[in-house]
This record gives C-alpha cells, sequence and structure tokens, in this order.
C-alpha cells in the first residue's frame, strides 16, 4: 500500500525534504573525503620531508646527535642500522625500539605505513627511506601522528547531524512557504464552496500582482460574473416565457368556460370556439418557436449542409407571402422591391434560412411604413442579405436588446401585431449556426437587418486560389 500524501503542500514537502536529503548527503560524502584527503596529504608531505633531511644529513655526515626536529608535527626521527637496531633518534623517539618494522630493499627506497596503535597511543603515518642503495645502508624513519580528524568517525557523525538539520530545515521551509503561497487557493476555494445558485453575486478574493493564483482568482470571478448573467438570463427568459404562455392559456381558459355556461348557444359556440383555436394557434407558435431556439442552442452537428441559392430562396419565399401575406398592421400592402447579385450560394439548412428569411420579412412588415427592400449580393468570400424598411427604426441603444429573447421595443403594441418577441432571437441562433451574422446596420429612416454567410465553395475554387 502506497502512502501519499493527500495535498499538495505535503507532496512538495516530502519531495522537497527527500532532494535537500539526497543533495545533503552527497555533499557531505564529498565534504568528508575531501577533507580527510587533505589531512592525509598534509601529514604524508611533512613525514616524508623530514624522513629525505635526515636522509641527506646522513648521506653528507652531517647529522647530529639527538637529530633535530626541522618540520614542524614530524617529531618522531630515527636512523635504522642493517643491523635494525636504532643508531639516532629525536628527542621523543629516543629510547624507543624502531618507530616501525620498515625495512625498504635495495630496489624500493621508499615505504610507508599507519601504525595503529603508534608508541605513546593514537596512530602514526611512518615514512621509511634508504640512505643509498648499498646492501649495508641505513633507514631513516620519520613519524607524524594522525590528526583527531583522522581517527574515528567524528567527522561522519558531525556531518550527519549537519545534514539531518538541514534536512529538517528544508522540510519546514517548503511547508511554510508552500502553505502561505497556497493560502489563496484555500481561500478561493473556501469562497466558491459557500456561493450557492440562489446568490452569485459573490465573488473570490483577488490577491494583487499577475502570478498563477492572482489569474486563478481572476478568471474564476470572470466565469463567476458571465454565471451569474447566464442565470439572470435564464430566469428572466423562464420568467418571460411564462407570462407569454399565460396570455393564450388564460384566452383558452375563457372560452372553455363560456362554452361551458352556453353549451347550447350555437352563435357563442362559433366564437369561442374560434378564438380558442387562435389561441391554441398562439400556444403552438410560442412552444414552437422555444423548441427551434433549443435546438439552435444545442446543435450537435448532425444537420447537413448543401448549396442554397439565396436568390431561389429569396424569390420563392416571397412568392409565398404575396399578396396577402405581407401587408402592414394598418392593413395596407408595402411595396416590395428586390435586389439580387449573381452566384450567391452558400452551405446551408434551406428551411432554417428560409424561416430566418421570414423572420425578418415579417419584422419589417410590422414596423414599415410603405415599402420594404430585400438585397442579395456578394462581398468577396461572403453573400450578404440585407432587409431594409422605412419604420421608425431603432435606437442606438437597443440595437443588442431586440436579439434578445422576448423583447419588443413597442410595449403598448398588441401581442397579435407585437410578435412572440423570438423572430428576431432565432434569426441571430439560425445565422450563427451557420457560421455567419445578423446585424442591425445604420439606416435612416427605419431599419436595416444584414445576414452575413459564408460563400459556397465549389471544387475549383481551392485550385484556382492555389
Amino acid at each position: 500500500m502506497r502512502l501519499r500524501p493527500h495535498s499538495i503542500r505535503g507532496r512538495d514537502t516530502v519531495l522537497a525534504t527527500i532532494f535537500a536529503a539526497v543533495v545533503l548527503t552527497l555533499l557531505a560524502t564529498g565534504s568528508d573525503l575531501v577533507v580527510r584527503e587533505h589531512y592525509k596529504q598534509q601529514v604524508s608531505n611533512r613525514t616524508r620531508i623530514a624522513a629525505t633531511q635526515v636522509t641527506s644529513a646522513v648521506r653528507d655526515g652531517t647529522l647530529r646527535s639527538p637529530i633535530r626536529q626541522s618540520v614542524e608535527g614530524a617529531d618522531y626521527l630515527q636512523v635504522i642500522g642493517p643491523d635494525r637496531r636504532v643508531r639516532d633518534a629525536s628527542a621523543k623517539a629516543a629510547g624507543r625500539p624502531p618507530l616501525a618494522p620498515l625495512f625498504p630493499p635495495a630496489n624500493s627506497r621508499v615505504r610507508e605505513a599507519t601504525m595503529c596503535p603508534a608508541p605513546g597511543g593514537g596512530c602514526m603515518f611512518v615514512v621509511a627511506i634508504r640512505v643509498t642503495n648499498a646492501p649495508d645502508s641505513p633507514v631513516a624513519l620519520s613519524a607524524s601522528p594522525l590528526p583527531g580528524v583522522l581517527l574515528g568517525h567524528h567527522l561522519e557523525y558531525f556531518l550527519a547531524g549537519l545534514v539531518i538539520a538541514l534536512t529538517g530545515l528544508a522540510a519546514l521551509t517548503t511547508w511554510q512557504v508552500v502553505g502561505r503561497t497556497l493560502r489563496p487557493v484555500e481561500q478561493i476555494r473556501a469562497q466558491l464552496a459557500e456561493i450557492t445558485g440562489s446568490d452569485l453575486s459573490r465573488r473570490v478574493p483577488q490577491p494583487t500582482g499577475q502570478d498563477e493564483i492572482a489569474q486563478l482568482a481572476r478568471t474564476a470571478n470572470q466565469t463567476l460574473e458571465r454565471l451569474e448573467e447566464s442565470v439572470a438570463r435564464q430566469r428572466q427568459f423562464a420568467s418571460d416565457a411564462a407570462h407569454e404562455l399565460r396570455t393564450p392559456i388564460t384566452g383558452l381558459r375563457v372560452n372553455l368556460e363560456d362554452l361551458a355556461m352556453s353549451p347550447h348557444d350555437p352563435e357563442l359556440t362559433t366564437s369561442a370556439t374560434q378564438a380558442a383555436l387562435a389561441a391554441t394557434d398562439r400556444l403552438e407558435a410560442i412552444v414552437t418557436d422555444l423548441l427551434l431556439l433549443a435546438r439552435l442552442g444545442t446543435s450537435t452537428g448532425t444537420v447537413v449542409h448543401q448549396p442554397v441559392d439565396l436568390a431561389d430562396l429569396v424569390s420563392t419565399e416571397l412568392d409565398a407571402r404575396h399578396p396577402a401575406a405581407l401587408s402592414a398592421p394598418d392593413g395596407r400592402r408595402p411595396t416590395v422591391s428586390t435586389r439580387v447579385g449573381a452566384d450567391v450560394v452558400v452551405d446551408g439548412v434551406r428551411v432554417q434560412l428560409a424561416r430566418l428569411l421570414n423572420n425578418l420579412l415579417d419584422n419589417a412588415e410590422r414596423h414599415t411604413t410603405a415599402s420594404i427592400d430585400v438585397q442579395v449580393v456578394r462581398d468577396e468570400g461572403d453573400i450578404l442579405l440585407a432587409v431594409t424598411d422605412d419604420g421608425p427604426g431603432v435606437p442606438d441603444a437597443d440595437r443588442e436588446r431586440i436579439f434578445e429573447r422576448f423583447t419588443r421595443l413597442d410595449s403598448a403594441r398588441s401581442r397579435s401585431s407585437g410578435g412572440s418577441g423570438l423572430g428576431l432571437a432565432i434569426a441571430r441562433g439560425i445565422a450563427n449556426s451557420h457560421g455567419g451574422s445578423l446585424t442591425l446596420d445604420d439606416h435612416r429612416p427605419g431599419a436595416r437587418f444584414v445576414l452575413r454567410l459564408p460563400a459556397h465553395r465549389h471544387p475549383g475554387d481551392d485550385v484556382e486560389a492555389g
């Protein structure tokens, strides 16, 4: 079973501790080797120098007895004769047997050894050098006591304690630093946990600076702001939908109650039935529009787009609407003019594009004074379809609001003449689902709605472009 900390703070602390322990152990091992080698080299050098000086003095005949110490630390000096007896010695080595059983042969003038225990206790580093290569040559011995750092494992114990202390300090520092760094994250998490669907106005604390945590807080607040706006729109939409559906339902109920109260009145039965059918038609229209909006908002990409000639579409839909459909609210029929260019083919769903065009025509019909203009032209790689009326126009502040669901700018207009408030929302949704856009352009007087869609690419277009 693997034991692994669940928190980032714990995992980082464990990793930092392991890393520090490994690095510090390697450094301590290297330091131990370097220190030991340094002291060994010092002892070896001074012992060799002292032995060499004694050898030279014996060879030159200038050696005095007792032998004087000429190198600090090399206190034990002896000259051993061929008979393995001490001939001369320094003050500290006088009266002692040979410092070490070292007697180099003629073919190897120098020998070294570490003697433990040495005379007087402790350990000594001993160097033996033959004075000459002659068989009866004496041997000079020089011995230096080893320093305490080379005796036992005191240095290793000290370095091990230092490694443990520094590793613990690294772990504690990492724990504190990571905890302080993640404190804003915990505050953000706690604040998000307290935010509920009933109150989306709260925001997470936002640290200063430009680091990742500050960016996370800003992104979280931006997401909460968008979520709050989305929920507000959904609630408004539900309220508007309920309000829109209540009117025809209420009318339908009144008509049914009239029928129930006077089931044998033919005139009342006829009028109530017609009114009930009208209310049912309105209910069906609103529900159909809502379902279409829902499908447009959750498109799964299974709809197949095919080439659609907008010139033919405009001609067909205008013929279907003429002459009864295109009539102003006061009964006058507006003049409809068309300007259609060549090669205005797009990829799309013909039924949906026809619905978009009819929604724009319905909107123009409700607001026009005398004329409606429909224009379809090619603009480089796009096709533009514009529907223009000469009505009162749209205030600048409402140019985007009119594309929202259940929006009516004229609150005094009756629902029968003012539409359901879903037409332009559906039109923009269809435009977006076709990779295009629907906007309201500047036009005085009246309003000009412009649909921009990517033009259909013919098989030879890519070859010609290349």
